[in-house]
């Protein structure tokens, strides 16, 4: 089996890869233009920021696994992955702790100008009165924009900072992830510091618009450390203009896709906004946490079948029917059955197969598209390696 790691990974780790006995290809500096041709006879891909396109999953004969070795999955192009069966897994929480510590790090350096103390004295030049004028985080208002691992864990140091924290999360409703940004208008006005931390959807793209701007308390601090998408950026550099916000990134729009090179961005033309280069992660802590969560997601994968974090298994299917069937763990038992809801020309939708200790019986639980006819059920209750039969609506 092959593995194809298409971004910067400790050393260690692959190694360990390699012990599982992969024929392991390390190659960080690959694009996503590169991927396609060396895709063709990989069976498992672990990516970082590199994207995953289209083109890449279709130029694939047997990838059956693609690990991002990180939280978000919006560099991987999901419905291509649904189209030929191939499982999108990642590694949540693992990195929270060093993307928190950047945004606070972000949220200091604005409020002291770091960036700008340093590159004075770089160019030789002294000004304390000029950076005497900090106001300091204590006591400040900090609007948490998203609180999920990464948000909760900003939350910890900003209140070890002494500052006010106001959170605004996303609520889930029936398994379905709903972005309900309503009370956006009272955050904003009282938020000193605003600090995204938010996935992106269609809902949350651009969220950070013109309108959304116009809440924003004016001379306070905003930094994104999320995705780049969640900010209209025009809007953006004019809200910075016009009421003096001072702005910490490290996503930006058009932020190359490369390892390295030259960069050019209308945010370079103002001196409030500081851009680091994608780096939240990128801490050894956190990308050794990382990579220890990707060995063992590909480990359950190779030795037990198991998809850890398995991200686009459907959270909803046509099945409106369950069939549960408790058996000997007998040879042909299962096949038996599913050939009569073959015939009747329903399809099962999740099947999951528990056996009991001591092996002797077995309890199968179906989800159906279709209701079995009590004639089936009946048939199912004739099979003497049939312990029991339940079947009831969803």
């Amino acid at each position: 089996m092959r593995l194809l790691i298409a971004d910067k990974f400790p050393e260690h780790y692959i190694a360990e890869f390699k012990k599982l006995g992969l024929d392991v290809e390390y190659s960080p500096k690959l694009g996503e233009n590169d991927l396609p041709e060396h895709i063709k006879d990989i069976d498992i891909l672990v990516v970082r920021s590199t994207n995953v396109t289209e083109e890449t999953i279709k130029r694939s004969n047997t990838l059956n696994l693609i690990v991002r070795a990180g939280a978000g999955v919006n560099n991987i192009n999901i419905p291509a992955a649904n189209q030929k069966g191939v499982y999108v897994t990642n590694c949540p929480g693992k990195n929270s702790i060093a993307v928190a510590e950047l945004a606070i790090g972000l949220m200091i350096s604005l409020d002291r100008r770091i960036a700008n103390n340093v590159m004075d004295f770089k160019n030789k030049k002294w000004n304390k009165a000029e950076y005497s004028k900090a106001e300091g985080l204590f006591g400040k208002n900090l609007a948490l924009i998203g609180v999920g691992n990464i948000g909760k864990e900003v939350a910890k140091r900003a209140l070890a900072l002494g500052m006010n924290v106001y959170g605004k999360d996303i609520s889930r409703i029936e398994g379905v992830a709903i972005k309900d940004f309503s009370e956006m208008d009272q955050i904003l006005p009282i938020a000193d510091v605003i600090s995204i931390h938010l996935p992106l959807t269609d809902e949350t793209r651009n969220l950070f618009n013109e309108k959304m701007f116009s809440y924003v308390k004016p001379n306070s601090i905003l930094i994104n450390t999320s995705r780049s998408e969640i900010i209209d950026e025009s809007a953006l550099i004019k809200a910075v203009k016009e009421k003096n916000l001072k702005v910490g990134l490290d996503v930006f729009k058009d932020e190359p896709e490369g390892k390295e090179g030259e960069v050019c961005s209308p945010l370079q033309e103002l001196e409030n906004v500081y851009i680091t280069h994608h780096i939240g992660a990128s801490t050894e802590q956190a990308q050794n946490a990382v990579a220890e969560e990707t060995v063992k997601i590909v480990r359950d994968f190779i030795k037990s079948g198991i998809i850890a974090h398995w991200v686009n298994r459907a959270q909803r299917t046509d099945s409106h029917y369950q069939l549960v069937v408790k058996h000997f763990d007998r040879p042909g038992v299962l096949a038996a059955i599913f050939d009569v809801l073959r015939k009747g020309r329903i399809n099962i939708e999740e099947v999951e197969n528990v056996i009991f200790e001591g092996g002797l019986a077995a309890c199968c639980t179906m989800k159906l598209n279709k209701a079995a006819t009590p004639e089936m059920l009946e048939k199912f209750r004739s099979d003497k390696n049939v312990l029991s039969i339940s079947h009831l609506s969803l």
